[in-house]
């Protein structure tokens, strides 16, 4: 059932409005053991039953394939939608009601390299359930996919092997395949063609859309998000254009807290088609994050108009495509004016929305040195020898920490207010425990890497994620320990299911420490705990409980609206009515809204960090290419 009020629930297992609280999944009660069977012959013996069968249209054996409490999580391969369907029952119900059975026409093992081929493998955390999983190759009635299935013994139907997980997803159209590879343009047509236009004339036409061209997909924001859905769009052939607001493609991170550096290691944040090189730092700082983006603009040849704002829209629902008025500041000063016509247009403004900025009384009055947002927070400042100031930083995620370490390192007395619970977890223990395996130094190829982690539903990641939480926990102790000494109060995120979980459910409520929890242990940042702010003094905060806190700069990390709200003030009151709410979890578990229709036609929300982004900006470009060659129809389900 949907979220209950507010009030009645921990913080730590809040939702969105109107999204479902996530139920683990539960492990099944099977042979434990790993088998002696030759796992190739187990998955091909499996994958022909399963064929077959959706050949035939034979449900009871299609429903025979999978254990009671399996998932089989789609991604545009059964439909143009992504779903989880859990057990044998909801599958049926599923592929009956599509119009000409299952789209997925074959299946195949995937043995092209030792991480894909047939192998013995746990399904759960401990490695206490084991079973045999392999990756897959797939044909659907219109493209190519990948899969994986992991497959577990049935104790109840005399040792069958049958599917605990099945992943399918698309890859490509057929006959509209990436622009890559086999497929690369040759870059010159050789021969005698007078007043032809050498690479750089032709490549100021495109990214200008001269000579009465125009963009099929308008993308707002140079971020993560914009420029990997422009990627993806491109090698599809579909004309795109980004805008953004900001002087430079990388503003967006060029512009945040002076000592921004990502939380997520190099191997978890490669973009699509260019990876980061083999000497780029584990942790990439914003400013070197921002030149990367600006060069990866570039070299992949998007289109991008900088220092520009869309100033009118409107969409015409019988032509199905938006009329989007911009103004352009050109090198030269000069404010051009653009009218363009796209039938898509892809808001990727960033991970949320508008900022979340409180407003309490006293605010106007406040006299001290500073009064911000966090993202609007460039850095603190050098304080001269002998001079002293007190910072407030309102918020206990990773900006908040982050912005009370800056403080603290420049010389500032500093406290963070935190008004209910963090779940708090060291870099370390959390990439070795959660990224291992998949995003590390020799691991197992990007895309590869990226099938392994998306072939979990999100109900069983939940499940997995108890025990890694829990032994996150043990090798976290000290830490964890010392936080709560120091009246610090930490939670395990929902169902103590930890970091991803808060991520996919909440957008926050975390903190990969790097550093700042020591400095909280040692009472070199001081906490302020549990207590709401009542009002903002000339020099300091009032608090529910009535004690005062002296601040000459005080901070707010409070995060940031739904991405709903931005899609209103940009776009209108009728667009942001009709769009339905983004992030938290749908009944089946999977991610509402975003990287996928949105209730709007040719309205499409796109974010995340940059390995979501990295892999939904191909589901996104296959959604989009398939509706401009009439592949599908918006309203297809």
């Amino acid at each position: 059932m949907a979220a209950a009020a507010v009030d009645s629930i921990p913080s730590y297992n809040r939702t969105e409005p109107g999204s479902y609280q996530l139920k683990a999944a539960e492990y099944p009660d099977v042979s434990t053991s790993p088998s002696s069977e030759d796992p190739n012959a187990v998955v091909s013996d499996w994958v022909a039953t399963l064929t077959k069968a959706l050949s035939d249209l034979d449900y009871s054996a299609v429903a025979g394939c999978f254990l009671s409490g399996a998932c089989w999580r789609d991604q545009l391969g059964l439909s143009w939608d992504y779903h989880t369907l859990q057990g044998p029952e909801k599958i049926v119900s599923f592929l009956k009601s599509a119009p000409k059975g299952s789209r997925i026409k074959s299946i195949e093992i995937d043995s092209s390299n030792s991480t894909r081929q047939p192998c013995v493998s746990a399904v759960d955390y401990r490695g206490k359930v084991n079973g045999v999983a392999s990756f897959l190759k797939l044909e659907t009635d219109v493209g190519r996919g990948r899969g994986l299935v992991r497959l577990l013994k049935d104790s109840q139907d005399n040792g069958r092997w049958k599917a605990f997980t099945l992943f399918t997803t698309m890859h490509e159209l057929k006959g509209y395949e990436e622009t890559t590879k086999a497929n690369r343009p040759t870059g010159v047509d050789h021969g005698g063609q007078p007043g032809r236009k050498n690479w750089q004339e032709r490549r100021t036409t495109t990214e200008n859309f001269e000579e009465g061209k125009e963009p099929v997909v308008l993308i707002l924001g140079a971020g993560q998000g914009g420029l990997t859905a422009a990627a993806r769009l491109q090698q599809l052939q579909v004309p795109n254009l980004i805008v953004d607001r900001n002087p430079r493609v990388g503003d967006n991170w060029r512009n945040r807290y002076h000592q921004l550096v990502l939380h997520d290691p190099v191997w978890y944040d490669h973009l699509p088609y260019v990876p980061f090189p083999s000497h780029w730092p584990v942790f990439t700082p914003k400013d070197k994050l921002a030149d990367w983006f600006e060069s990866y603009a570039k070299i992949l040849e998007l289109n991008v108009w900088t220092s520009t704002t869309v100033t009118k829209s409107a969409w015409d629902e019988e032509k199905r495509q938006w009329t989007v008025e911009l103004e352009r500041k050109t090198a030269s000063g000069e404010v051009e004016k653009r009218t363009l016509h796209p039938r898509h247009v892809v808001q990727a403004t960033g991970h949320s929305g508008e900022k979340q900025f409180p407003s309490i009384k006293g605010m106007d009055a406040f006299a001290g040195d500073r009064l911000c947002h966090s993202s609007e927070f460039k850095g603190a400042q050098m304080l001269k020898e002998g001079e002293t100031k007190k910072a407030v930083v309102v918020g206990c995620c990773n900006s908040g920490h982050d912005i009370a370490q800056d403080f603290y390192e420049h010389g500032y007395d500093v406290t963070i207010v935190q008004r209910s619970s963090t779940y708090v977890m060291s870099s370390k223990a959390g990439l070795d425990v959660l990224l291992q395996g998949l995003y590390e130094e020799g691991g197992p190829d990007t895309e590869d890497a990226d099938l392994l982690f998306m072939s979990l539903p999100n109900k069983m990641l939940k499940r997995m994620h108890l025990d890694a939480t829990e032994e996150i926990s043990k090798r976290d102790k000290d830490l964890l320990e010392g936080l709560e000494k120091a009246g610090f109060k930490l939670d395990k995120g929902p169902d103590d299911a930890g970091f991803f979980m808060k991520y996919f459910q909440r957008g926050g409520g975390y903190y990969i420490d790097v550093g700042a929890s020591q400095l909280i242990i040692d009472g070199k940042i001081k906490i302020k705990q549990g207590q709401e702010i009542e009002e903002v003094k000339p020099h300091g905060l009032v608090f529910a409980d009535g004690t005062e806190l002296a601040a000459d700069e005080i901070i707010f990390a409070t995060g940031y609206e739904n991405m709903r709200g931005t899609a209103g003030k940009i776009f209108g009151k009728e667009l942001a009515e009709r769009v339905k709410d983004v992030w938290g979890f749908d009944e089946e578990g999977e991610l509402r809204t975003m990287w996928r229709r949105t209730g709007h036609p040719g309205f499409w929300f796109f974010g995340g960090n940059l390995a979501l982004c990295r892999y939904f900006s191909r589901m996104l470009a296959l959604q989009i290419k398939a509706i401009e060659e009439g592949i599908m129809k918006y309203e297809d389900a």
